[in-house]
């Protein structure tokens, strides 16, 4: 018995954890999932060091503070416009030149110290202040994987997505810490110069992940709207005389004939129609696209004022811990994101998308909110282990739930809108938290983050508890049809 009891517990678990859908997935899948790994490794690395860097360089916590929020104002305008005409000029191309910009934007914070200089290429480039995803890359994936993953398989797809993206940012953390420790101490090398060998990394990381955008086929691009053929009669000379003849000539006229039908080619859009790249937006669609970006705004202004750059900040300040150390502690945190995420897929199919966001997401909103309260750095430590368990666990349903609620030629734009408000919403939180820093109230940052967030739990479990998507109601009035017809 148990010799065949652990093959079923096995397939049990593969398949609850979403295995065989990652594995049975396009080869797109899977290359979108190993940039967003790649991605999110040089996210990972970065954010470690980069207020660490930015103080470095005698640059006030207030203009750190300023310094991420610009970062994020630049990434909203340039990831909005990259997304809203990504469908039109292609989601590759536009996937090519954010990877472009990652790389340019790295290279710069390798050989540059000037402070607007770096606030430049922060804005017009991609860097991540809080290792969490930026610029256009996100919304173009997730809809690609949408389009590319059937609807039952769609959470363990986003899943596996999740995964791969913290576990890439929980190996570019650590790795990034215990290199910076390693070049300072055994190589004696200043801070400066050991954090430019990160940034240096990044850079070659963005070219990598340009490479791995080159290989995407053509299935990734949006399915072409379908147009319909009309059928024309064409008439030759005879049957014209014929037509214009009286009606005795008709009378002594052999019988032609039936006029030949061909079929016209669609018609050449206009030039306002080539020009126009801009993707449209249903109604329905759009009153739930204006909900969810009020109630994911409040969410990402709790998350804007303690990204993992001032968290790290913040426990080498308070608690001077070293730069290995740091990396150890998010790298345990990440690692344990990202295996919540598997378990978050398998709740979700039980209890249903809305429930397992709320559920899981609640918690760590109250562990955010006690990480400053303690003054011994291993309860501290322990209040963002506790945190790290549900933080992510809401992301796959989230954004299956969201691709769910829209039509699937409305995803890259609506995908597109949520990042950009959520990046605005989010861009608000550094400057405020880096005059709370300056000032002696760092504390204050983490207790209004814990309760934005715990407010927008509660606000989308009241709006969306018991809401069923479009494609729930389309399959229903199809399993309805097809009852009908069997009776």
């Amino acid at each position: 018995m148990a010799g065949y009891s652990l093959p079923i517990l096995g397939n049990w678990l593969a398949n609850e954890l979403g295995f065989y859908s990652i594995l049975s997935s396009s080869r797109d899948t899977k290359l979108l999932c190993l940039q967003r790994f790649i991605r999110l490794f040089a996210y990972g690395a970065s954010t470690l060091i980069l207020a660490l860097y930015l103080s470095s360089l005698h640059v006030s916590d207030a203009r750190i503070g300023l310094f991420m929020s610009m970062t994020l104002w630049g990434d909203a305008v340039v990831s909005f416009i990259l997304t809203l005409f990504a469908d039109g000029l292609g989601r590759r191309r536009t996937l090519i030149l954010g990877a472009a910009l990652m790389a340019a934007s790295g290279a710069v914070f390798a050989f540059n110290s000037n402070y607007w200089i770096l606030v430049a290429a922060s804005i017009f480039g991609v860097i991540s202040p809080g290792g969490n995803e930026i610029g256009p890359f996100k919304a173009i994936e997730e809809s690609t994987l949408s389009q590319l993953s059937a609807a039952d398989r769609r959470s363990d797809i986003f899943a596996w997505y999740a995964l791969l993206g913290d576990f890439g940012s929980a190996c570019g953390i650590i790795i990034c810490g215990w290199l910076v420790e390693w070049l300072q101490t055994i190589n004696g090398w200043t801070s400066i110069r050991a954090y430019r060998i990160v940034f240096g990394i990044y850079a070659f990381l963005g070219i990598v992940k340009l490479a791995l955008s080159l290989l995407l086929s053509n299935q990734c691009e949006p399915a072409p709207k379908k147009l319909e053929y009309q059928q024309v009669t064409e008439l030759d000379d005879v049957e014209i005389e014929s037509l214009l003849s009286s009606d005795d000539e008709d009378e002594s006229i052999e019988p032609r004939p039936k006029p030949r039908q061909k079929p016209t080619p669609p018609p050449f859009p206009s030039r306002k129609q080539k020009l126009s790249l801009l993707p449209s937006i249903s109604p329905g669609s759009r009153t739930i696209l204006l909900t969810l970006c009020i109630l994911f705004a409040i969410d990402s202004l709790g998350g804007g004022l303690v990204p993992a750059s001032w968290i790290t900040y913040f426990f080498t300040t308070n608690f001077s811990l070293p730069e290995g150390t740091l990396g150890t502690l998010f790298f345990t945190t990440r690692i344990i994101a990202a295996l919540s995420t598997l378990v978050a897929s398998s709740i979700s199919k039980r209890i249903g998308l809305v429930k397992t966001m709320v559920l899981t997401h609640l918690p760590s909103a109250i562990f955010l909110a006690l990480i400053p309260l303690p003054d011994n750095v291993s309860v501290a430590m322990t209040f963002l282990v506790l945190r790290s368990c549900t933080q992510n666990m809401d992301q796959a349903p989230r954004q299956a739930f969201l691709a769910a609620a829209v039509l699937p030629g409305e995803r890259t734009a609506v995908m597109g809108v949520v990042n950009v408000v959520k990046t605005l919403s989010q861009s608000a939180g550094p400057v405020v938290t880096g005059w709370l820093a300056g000032t002696g109230r760092f504390w204050m940052a983490f207790l209004v983050a814990g309760g934005l967030k715990a407010g927008y739990d509660l606000a989308m479990l009241k709006m969306f508890l018991g809401y069923r998507s479009r494609e729930e109601l389309e399959g229903e009035e199809r399993t309805k049809g097809m009852s009908r017809e069997s009776a």
